[in-house]
């Protein structure tokens, strides 16, 4: 009991009254697919925890308006411009499910996104609302809404040159 203690103050494990601990570590390892797998650029990673379609929402960010897309077009979207940034880390942490049911859920994550060239940084931060359907025993996510909070650096100059370089490769 005091280590589970011990790992629900330490933000391990956060669960609410909507979700079991095993329907929580089930969605969070699908978040945390699409985090990480897209640091790594491992693109089939970040495919796999996605529904055929996703809406997207970054309008805090970059304005305009939500977009639904098909899964497979995001990623190519993503694989190709992330790999302009040296690096990329997305921190995605304080995971907690908001509702579940036996086929839907709905869950919240802060973040803090830092993208690099060089010994420049662009640094964002702020929360992701996600909506995930569950698929055979695999949750699935369906739409993600990022609501940017603050972020520290050159956005226009690190996307810019990170454009650029891609173009270049090409």
């Amino acid at each position: 009991m005091k280590n589970l203690l011990a790992l629900v103050f330490a933000g391990v494990l956060t669960t609410t009254a909507a979700a079991e601990p095993a329907l929580h570590v089930k969605i969070v390892e699908t978040i945390t697919d699409i985090a990480a797998g897209a640091d790594r650029d491992d693109w089939g990673r970040v495919r796999s925890a996605m529904s055929d379609e996703i809406t997207t929402d970054y309008t805090s960010l970059f304005g305009g308006e939500p977009v639904s897309q098909p899964a497979d077009d995001l990623v190519k979207s993503w694989a190709a411009f992330l790999p302009g940034f040296d690096s990329t880390h997305h921190m995605v942490t304080n995971h907690t499910v908001t509702s579940a049911g036996a086929d839907r859920a709905t869950a919240e994550a802060d973040f803090t996104a830092t993208h690099r060239i060089g010994d420049a940084l662009w640094v964002l931060g702020g929360r992701y609302s996600y909506r995930l359907d569950k698929s055979d025993s695999r949750w699935l996510v369906t739409s993600m809404t990022m609501q940017a909070l603050w972020e520290t650096g050159d956005r226009a100059a690190l996307v810019s040159q990170a454009l650029e370089r891609i173009t270049a490769k090409k």
